[in-house]
């Protein structure tokens, strides 16, 4: 490849996924993916043991993804990594690989917001939105809608006021018993359920902002006030439980976003993040761009959960910009935009 192409490699280490990616000249030529099992006996992640695994796994994962794209180190334009938000530990151990590679290498490093790449995980490939356009980042950590004005400048009009909509699909899953991570076992149960089976409160909260926390105890009271009645509520009613909850958190979710597209006026609408990967939650966002008369965009499922595809986007156009950082730069695990 000429030298003047943009060789990118990115690192991703937020959470429980070592994850490294090439991008060359904007377009991501791999996303390699170490994911940790460990958590799964704990019912959720360890930030102790989420470490210790990325440290055991960085080196192979870069070293997999650059092969994979047939590059040698020398060859690398800059490293991008995830400076923040995520778990300290974590990201420590992706932090200090990027700079000491840079510094190595001797080549620029680009720190990058996480959750500015889920939006950019959208121009990995077509269809891409167009600027501006609204994207709603729900994960286990988050749950904001961003409006996004160009590949750097974002703004943040709305966004949960105690916990993200993931942590709530989680507790509600380990309430029910469903193991870790619950997730993707909600929203599984939820296509064989009945979504008007019961019914749950939909909190209110002024403007653009949500807040999770109290659907999680309406929950916790309804299971505990049933259960009384029959030990084995749960158990005959898990299709219906999963899904009237689904139900639930996903009109939360899809009612502020609307709201939010009619007062900018925009009819471009992305979601992004874990959560996007939902099933539920891409159907009736399907639906409401019918009745709104959006175009979505929703990124390939790898590019949904965790992952240095995104990152590497990220730094793409932070090197056209020439937004680089220099070695004294450190680990952010509540980073904002």
């Amino acid at each position: 490849m000429p030298s003047s192409d943009i060789k990118i490699l990115a690192i991703e280490s937020s959470c429980d996924e070592t994850s490294a990616a090439v991008a060359v000249n904007g377009k991501v030529l791999n996303n390699i993916v170490a994911t940790q099992s460990v958590h799964e006996n704990y019912g959720g992640v360890v930030p102790e043991l989420a470490s210790r695994a990325h440290q055991q796994n960085i080196v192979p994962v870069v070293d997999q993804a650059l092969k994979n794209a047939a590059i040698s180190p020398e060859e690398i334009s800059a490293v991008a990594f995830t400076r923040g938000p995520g778990l300290m530990g974590a990201l420590l151990v992706g932090t200090s690989f990027a700079k000491g590679l840079a510094l190595a290498l001797d080549v620029p490093l680009i720190e990058v917001n996480h959750m500015q790449a889920h939006i950019l995980a959208h121009f990995i490939d077509e269809p891409r939105p167009e600027f501006p356009f609204l994207c709603l980042t729900v994960s286990g950590g988050h749950t904001q809608i961003v409006l996004v004005k160009n590949f750097t400048e974002m703004e943040v009009v709305g966004e949960t006021q105690d916990d993200a909509v993931g942590e709530a699909f989680d507790k509600v899953a380990k309430m029910m018993g469903l193991g870790y991570p619950g997730g993707p076992q909600v929203d599984r149960l939820a296509r064989e359920g009945d979504s008007d089976a019961f019914e749950f409160p939909e909190s209110e909260m002024p403007g653009l902002n949500y807040s999770f926390s109290g659907i999680k105890t309406a929950v916790l009271y309804f299971l505990r006030d049933r259960l009384k009645e029959n030990e084995q509520f749960i158990q005959e009613n898990k299709a219906d439980i999963a899904a009237s909850v689904q139900k639930t958190l996903i009109s939360m979710l899809l009612q502020k976003l609307r709201k939010a597209a009619r007062k900018y006026k925009i009819n471009q609408v992305a979601i992004a993040g874990g959560v996007s990967a939902n099933s539920g939650l891409r159907d009736r966002l399907s639906q409401m761009a019918e009745e709104e008369n959006w175009q979505v965009y929703i990124p390939a499922f790898e590019y949904c959960t965790d992952n240095a595809g995104m990152i590497a986007m990220a730094g793409h156009y932070k090197y056209l910009a020439q937004e680089f950082v220099d070695q004294g730069v450190s680990a952010l695990p509540r980073m904002k935009f």
